[in-house]
């Protein structure tokens, strides 16, 4: 059976398992300055099943909640990341100690219903200018 803290690393049964020093350890520090994790994940696991992580991992206390894995951005090293990229892709080469743990940075940011956002643009007055002439 796998380590319950790795997502993407964990073994099934009977295959050859990841060595442990593979595994890369993550923290997701949240808007408020608390931290989720740190977990271990395998470098071929993707930023999308990260932020499945964070969502089922996400404090029920806090006032903003994601409801679904595209309300979070996951910053790491100034960069927002993809969901198809990989744990391997988005190291950044240097600045990491040896078995040290990566701090990525979340922000929660609620996609809005389309329909609302079609409708905004239906009310807006046509045939109006907005010159002033003096």
């Amino acid at each position: 059976m796998g380590n319950p803290n790795s997502i993407g690393g964990e073994e099934e049964e009977g295959s050859a398992s990841m060595p442990e020093e593979d595994l890369v350890e993550l923290r997701f520090r949240l808007f408020d300055g608390t931290d989720i994790g740190p977990f271990r994940y395998a470098p071929s696991a993707t930023v999308a099943m990260l932020k499945e992580r964070i969502v089922a991992e996400w404090p029920r206390d806090k006032k903003v909640v994601p409801k679904a894995a595209n309300d979070v951005k996951l910053i790491s090293a100034g960069k927002i990341l993809e969901n198809s990229k990989t744990v391997a892709q988005t190291r950044t080469p240097f600045g990491e100690l040896p078995g040290g743990t990566i701090t990525m940075h979340v922000v929660v940011q609620p996609s809005l219903p389309k329909a609302k956002t079609e409708k905004k643009v239906e009310e807006l007055p046509k045939n109006r200018c907005g010159c002033t002439i003096l």
